[in-house]
């Protein structure tokens, strides 16, 4: 895949990224497609692209949702995405696999159950390795969902704010702000306790100073 401006954001070393034990990988299907971000068209066609609930950008190259339909797929070609990172343990939809396959689109599947509280059983080696593909620029454009993009969601993506050195109270306000009335004390916690001294060691790039820990 050719380099592109995603690059001076965030970057990796140059070893191919590679699935492992607690992640399950499909392949990419179709031939390679140029990955860049279109900037959507002001035509009747933009009625037709609805995105999936809870969406929003992260980072550059870096998007968050709920568990996308096939009301999203024309949304999500705009995206022209790279690979999808998928965090439940439930095998993904045929329609949304074959969106995959006529996309060119990989899948990461992390399998974290659902809990509700006090039932807490966030498993940190899954989503550091989450983590890792999350930071490879080579995935990117990448989407991270779950089911309704709350909470195994915003634990992956409150983690990537602590590598990017953001301060708590800056997580936990993004957190809340998409897990709403059903934000966890279990899962901030989970945040807050998170050890990222393992991945420091790989390039993030600058991120949103309004945030960042001085």
């Amino acid at each position: 895949m050719k380099e592109d401006s995603y690059n001076t954001k965030l970057s990796l070393n140059q070893q191919p990224a590679r699935s492992h034990q607690m992640c399950r990988t499909i392949e990419e299907y179709a031939p390679a497609v140029d990955h860049h971000v279109d900037m959507l068209s002001s035509t009747s066609d933009d009625l037709n692209l609805i995105p999936p609930l809870n969406f929003a950008m992260v980072d550059n190259g870096i998007f968050r949702s709920g568990f996308p339909d096939s009301a999203n797929f024309s949304f999500l070609q705009t995206l022209k995405l790279t690979s999808i990172i998928y965090l439940c343990p439930e095998p993904y939809p045929e329609a949304n696999t074959e969106f995959l396959k006529s996309n060119g689109i990989k899948l990461f599947q992390f399998g974290i159950e659902s809990y509700k509280e006090p039932f807490v059983n966030i498993p940190e080696d899954t989503i550091r390795e989450a983590l890792k593909l999350v930071l490879d620029v080579r995935n990117h454009p990448v989407l991270i969902h779950c089911n309704r993009g709350k909470h195994r969601t915003g634990c992956l993506v409150g983690c990537l704010r602590k590598l990017q050195r953001w301060c708590l109270s800056s997580v936990f306000d993004e957190y809340q702000r998409f897990a709403a009335a059903k934000a966890r004390v279990s899962d901030q916690r989970f945040m807050e306790l998170f050890d990222v001294s393992s991945l420091k060691h790989l390039p993030i790039g600058e991120c949103s100073v309004l945030h960042r820990i001085n």
